[in-house]
């Protein structure tokens, strides 16, 4: 009972100052007589840097200081306002601490609450009342963390997995860097303020897209509400909503959001993070240094302009300088190889991002002998303009899937381009080799059986040939040396 009372007034207590912080009017650099409608416009008419992109659909304003708007399976930038400049992150910071959870645990791993988690934190800021002592499983964990903002579940999570905050802080600048982040310097898990803490709209959208692919975190962020159990260990049952207001039924619901994270400090104003799904795209918002609630409101903006002014298009079912049924590059008659099939194509996931006014014949590509994939033997990039839209693999393939010719390339590194066929879209099917590799290699291996064997009977018989001759010299000779006393004894 005291324990669950205490988890009561410890709610209470960060409601009550959360909602404080949020009301003030004035932000501290700035002077008592400045507005926060003032604020607002003032970085509303900071100039969204994608908006200069020449045939790029263009944005409304809005009121965050940074954001960006990412497309998830390309990485591509739909828009860009600030997206680099550094801000401190406050508790969207969790994304990246739950992220480590899921990649470095199982969930029914167990939590114990260290006296530096439960007291190394303000009071007064989110938490779900813990106690020194108490356990959980990591899974209620990074529900504690990311419905609620639970700041020493946080904590307890970095010790678990690192020993310390300080340590864990190292593993997470490990990570960003390895996702891509060049702007970005961790000192905990759970955001709270620290000058070396810092990260950027952009660094924060590459958090977000591989937290994104983690089916894990992706199915405990896109909870509306949980509820954890009282256990031995953890002695009450309390119920946590989803901070986050974009979800069905919340206030400022919007229709398609999968999941999100909210952070909120008084240096770092209101922060946002929100994915949301639409016409099969699948996008990343990143709101930075916002005044509440217009967070959520620019959050909706960008879907809007996101979801209407793009396309998303499949490389493969687009692209016709990469396919052998098309290209006279093998122009023949007849398939030597009897019913083979393709060997090189292209993925069929590839896809691209591009404007509602542009086509794929717009985009130009380069070609990288490098891939990512160990499975790739080479990586596609399409640009519009000089923005990156996606890529696509070549990959060793079946017959199922655009196969690979040698047509157009402005191969990376290399500034000249490789011409496309003239023809290639003249050739008709019936008139294309396929070839498939499997056959080759059965060929080549009955042939090189066949040739042993020549070889084998080669020998023999060249072996038998010179023994006889052999054998009939000797023969020959013995009988020129003979004579009529060769069996008689002279003894």
């Amino acid at each position: 009972m005291f324990n669950r009372l205490k988890k009561l007034i410890f709610a209470g207590i960060a409601f009550i100052t959360v909602s404080t912080q949020i009301m003030s009017t004035a932000v501290p650099a700035f002077a008592d007589e400045v507005t926060r409608e003032d604020i607002n416009a003032s970085r509303m008419a900071m100039p969204a840097s994608s908006n200069s992109i020449p045939g790029w659909p263009q944005a409304s304003g809005i009121c965050a200081e940074s954001a960006v708007l990412m497309d998830a399976d390309t990485g591509t930038i739909l828009y860009d306002k600030n997206m680099d400049t550094i801000h401190f992150p406050a508790s969207t910071t969790k994304i990246m601490t739950c992220l480590l959870a899921a990649e470095n645990c199982s969930m029914d791993e167990t939590v114990t609450f260290s006296k530096e988690a439960v007291f190394g934190i303000d009071r007064g800021s989110s938490n779900v009342g813990m106690d020194v002592g108490e356990s959980i499983t990591m899974e209620e964990a990074i529900y504690c963390v990311m419905l609620a903002s639970a700041n020493e579940v946080a904590a307890a999570i970095a010790e678990h997995i690192s020993g310390s905050t300080e340590e864990f802080a190292k593993l997470m600048n490990k990570r960003a860097a390895e996702l891509g982040c060049t702007n970005t310097h961790f000192m905990n898990a759970n955001g709270l303020p620290n000058d070396e803490h810092w990260t950027t709209a952009h660094d924060l959208a590459l958090i977000a897209r591989a937290f994104n692919s983690n089916e894990t975190c992706v199915r405990i962020a896109s909870t509306s509400r949980y509820e954890v159990k009282a256990t031995a260990t953890q002695p009450d049952t309390f119920l946590m909503p989803n901070h986050h207001n974009m979800y069905p039924g919340k206030e400022y619901a919007y229709d398609g959001v999968v999941w999100g994270k909210t952070g909120y400090t008084n240096v770092a104003r209101s922060t946002l993070v929100t994915t949301a799904e639409r016409n099969g795209m699948n996008l990343i918002c990143v709101i930075m240094k916002d005044e509440p609630p217009a967070q959520y409101t620019d959050t909706a903006t960008l879907f809007d302009y996101g979801f209407d002014n793009f396309q998303k298009l499949n490389v493969a079912d687009n692209e016709s300088g990469f396919s052998i049924d098309n290209s006279d590059f093998f122009d023949t008659d007849a398939d030597i190889f009897g019913s083979s099939k393709a060997m090189l194509g292209l993925d069929p996931n590839g896809s691209v991002i591009i404007p509602n006014t542009a086509s794929f014949s717009d985009l130009t590509y380069t070609i990288n002998y490098e891939p990512e994939s160990k499975d790739a033997i080479a990586d596609i990039n399409y640009t519009y303009g000089d923005v990156y839209v996606g890529k696509t693999s070549l990959i060793l393939t079946s017959s199922d899937a655009k196969t690979f010719s040698f047509g157009t390339a402005s191969i990376e590194g290399n500034n000249e381009p490789v011409a496309r066929s003239a023809s290639a879209n003249s050739v008709s099917a019936n008139k294309i080799i396929y070839i498939n590799v499997k056959y080759i290699w059965i060929g080549g291996f009955v042939l090189g059986a066949l040739i042993l064997i020549i070889v084998i009977l080669w020998l023999i018989f060249r072996h038998n040939h010179y023994s006889n001759r052999r054998r009939k010299n000797i023969l020959k000779r013995n009988k020129r040396y003979s004579s009529e006393f060769d069996d008689f004894d002279f003894k």
